[in-house]
This record gives structure tokens, sequence and C-alpha cells, in this order.
């Protein structure tokens, strides 16, 4: 009798004010999909000035949206338009995080010349036709390993899906096919080409002494200098890999997504480079 009558109770008027929380399938799939969105959105901007303000906006959207629910009426009309009249301002504030986020939805490795030709089992007739070379890793990291025990400084940036033509304007022109000797000589210190990155595509270097855009807004620890902010530049605003010798230290950097990336030994950076480059 006790339950029939709380059953026939009228609901309290803050139960209304939930009712959001009735689940359907179709609630659970937008919650997963706004949560990989939130996930991807934090890996480009995390350990960048930015994500103090990306959290704060978070918080200012989290009580404006608690605001609505509990209809309140005179904050949330307040909140609600605070959060709308600065959409403007927040492309201007995560300008380089929205371009590189747009980046990343537009390349795919999908549409790289390798991984179409593997999908379709074309590769190994490429190759016999001399249509396609891959990358030869090996020389690249062999150059930077005898590089880094001379302390020579380099800073080696390996193209992917994204045209680096932009950033090649900078410096010199090359065609020239990879090879160890040949890399070392342009980063030999008397030499006239080794200030600024190399650009490679496919098997080639393609520029020499290219200016890349410096990150100043990341927190690196001090021993890295601007070869290393530059490495995180490009790779921030592109695809790229990139590869960094420190001349003070002699260790050798490899660079993806803005973020540096952890590797054993010369054997297992070769296949950490082999797969992303797939």
């Amino acid at each position: 009798m006790l339950l029939i009558f709380l059953l026939h109770l009228p609901k309290p008027y803050f139960l209304d004010a939930f009712k959001f929380l009735d689940f359907s399938f179709l609630d659970i799939l937008d919650i997963a999909l706004v949560a990989i969105l939130l996930y991807y959105v934090y890996k480009l901007i995390r350990g960048t000035a930015a994500i103090n303000i990306f959290l704060g906006i978070a918080i200012v959207y989290l009580i404006w949206k608690l605001t609505v629910a509990l209809k309140m009426e005179l904050l949330s009309d307040i909140l609600g338009k605070f959060l709308g009249g600065g959409f403007i301002a927040l492309i201007i504030v995560f300008q380089q995080e929205i371009r590189k986020f747009l980046l990343m939805v537009g390349s795919t490795n999908f549409t790289t010349k390798k991984g179409f030709l593997k999908r379709f089992k074309l590769l190994s007739n490429m190759r016999k036709n001399d249509d396609f070379i891959s990358t030869d890793v090996d020389s690249i990291i062999d150059a930077c390993e005898e590089m880094a025990s001379t302390k020579t400084g380099a800073l080696i940036i390996i193209q992917r899906n994204n045209n680096l033509d932009l950033v090649k304007q900078t410096g010199d022109k090359m065609n020239a096919e990879i090879n160890k000797a040949l890399l070392t000589s342009i980063f030999y210190k008397n030499s006239p080409l080794h200030d600024g990155a190399l650009i490679i595509e496919d098997n080639f270097i393609t520029a020499t002494r290219v200016i890349l855009p410096v990150e100043k807004d990341i927190i690196i620890p001090a021993r890295f200098g601007l070869r290393h902010r530059a490495a995180l530049g490009i790779t921030m605003r592109s695809d790229a890999l990139a590869l960094a010798v420190s001349e003070e230290t002699g260790q050798i950097s490899y660079i993806k997504d803005g973020e540096f990336i952890l590797y054993n030994d010369i054997n297992s950076l070769k296949d950490l480079i082999k797969e992303d480059l797939d």
C-alpha cells in the first residue's frame, strides 16, 4: 500500500529539472563522440598555454548547462550570451590548434601513396617499375647516429601527407637521393648548407637551409633549444616527422604531432619511423 501511495505522489519540481538524465542509445553515442572529440582537442593543446584557457571555457560551459537544467534563467542567459559572443574570440585564440585539428582530420594514411597501394596490393608492381621509392630510413638514422657521435647539430624533416612547399620556399631547392654521406656532409659545421632544416620527400632531399616556424608557447626542458622548438612547430602545423640532433648533448630526438617520441635504441627508432611512414 505504501508503494502504491508513493507512486501516485506528484513528482517534485527538482526531478523535472533532471529529465535530461533519461538516457537513450543516441544519448550514449553523443556522449562517446564528445568524449573522443575532447580527447583529441586535449592532445592538440597539451603542454601549451591554451590548455588553461580551454579548461576555463569547459568549466564555464558546464556551469551554463547546469543553470539551464535547473532553469536559472538569468544566470543561464548571461553565460549563454558570454559563450555565444566569445565564439569569434575563441577562433582567434585557438587558431593554431584549430589549424592543426583540421590538418589532422584531413590527413589520413589511407591517402598516402604507400598506404593506398598496399591496400590494393600494387606496391610490389610499382617498385618493379621504379615509379615509387620508399624512404631510406636506415641511411637517415645512421647519418643521425654519426652526427650525434661528433655532436653535430642537425634538423631533418620527413614529409608525409601534408605539403611543405610553403616552408621549402624559405630554403634552397635540392633534388638528391638520400645517402648517409650526403646527409652528414650537409650538416658539417663548415658546410654552407648546415644552417636550418633539411626536407625529405619519399627518398629525396628536396630542400636545405629551410626556416621553420618556432613554437614559443610550449614549455620544454632547458636543454632543448631553437632547433627542437622548430621541430615541434612544424610537426604541430603538419603531419611531418622531425629528427633533431643536439650539438650540446649529441642526443637524437624524434618529434611527431608536436610531441617528443620516446624510443629504446637506434633500431627501435628506425622501426618507429618506418611504421609512421607506412
